[in-house]
Formats: structure tokens, C-alpha cells, sequence
């Protein structure tokens, strides 16, 4: 699977997280069982906030994205309880109908991998 990053603006621009880093990093967190009202990001543009338009064929991809997950696998959340990985798993949990998913916590937010960046110019391979 091709390199992941989340995404959130930072004090001079873009800072971006390496999602691998991410989960090692939640790996001994207990598992919990986090209420899908409580993730904000289901009504905002999760994956169309950076300059990224939803066309037809990018929310078709994201669906067939959501098809593919694994619900067992643990959504990565911060100390406030902010998705950094996982996005597809909470949308196929909401589809399917579920009140939860499993999500791992950060006990604090980590520094991110790069800063002022933009995600075209970031390493994918």
C-alpha cells in the first residue's frame, strides 16, 4: 500500500504525520470503543479540505476504499479524540449501521513528519 499522511493546518501552513508512524505509535494503547457522535469530522470535508475537489470518481474511490476495510483493525485518534487514521473504517462503521468503531488513543499528539508542506511534494513510495 502506498505511503500515508494525515493533514492538518499548523502555525506557518501544512503539517503532515506519516500514518505508519501514527499507528506504531497508538500500538500499546488500550482499544476503546469510540461513539461515532463523537467524531466531528463525519460533517466537515474530511477528504476534500486541501484545495482536493469531490468529483464522482474520487467518492467512488472512497467507497470502494470503505468497502475493502477492516473493522477490526483500530482507527487512530488523538488526546482529543481527532481521526489521524482510519476515516474509511468510521464511514463503512456509520454505513453499516454501527454506534462505535475500535479506535486506539494517542497519549499526547507527536511532533508531525513535516511542516509547511504540501501533500503533492511529499515522499509516497
Amino acid at each position: 500500500m502506498r505511503k500515508q499522511y494525515h493533514f492538518r493546518p499548523g502555525p506557518i501552513g501544512l503539517d503532515a504525520w506519516d500514518v505508519g508512524r501514527l499507528v506504531e505509535l497508538a500500538a500499546d494503547s488500550p482499544v476503546e470503543d469510540l461513539p461515532l457522535t463523537s467524531i466531528g469530522e463525519l460533517d466537515a470535508a474530511f477528504w476534500y479540505d486541501h484545495g482536493y475537489e469531490p468529483t464522482v470518481r474520487s467518492v467512488v474511490e472512497h467507497a470502494r476504499l470503505m468497502a475493502a476495510v477492516d473493522l477490526q483493525h483500530p482507527i487512530v485518534v488523538d488526546p482529543d479524540g481527532l481521526v489521524m487514521d482510519g476515516m474509511h473504517r468510521v464511514g463503512r462503521s456509520l454505513l453499516d449501521g454501527h454506534d462505535t468503531v475500535k479506535a486506539r488513543r494517542l497519549a499526547e499528539l507527536p511532533a508531525p513528519d513535516f511542516t509547511n508542506c504540501r501533500p503533492d511534494e511529499l515522499p509516497y513510495d
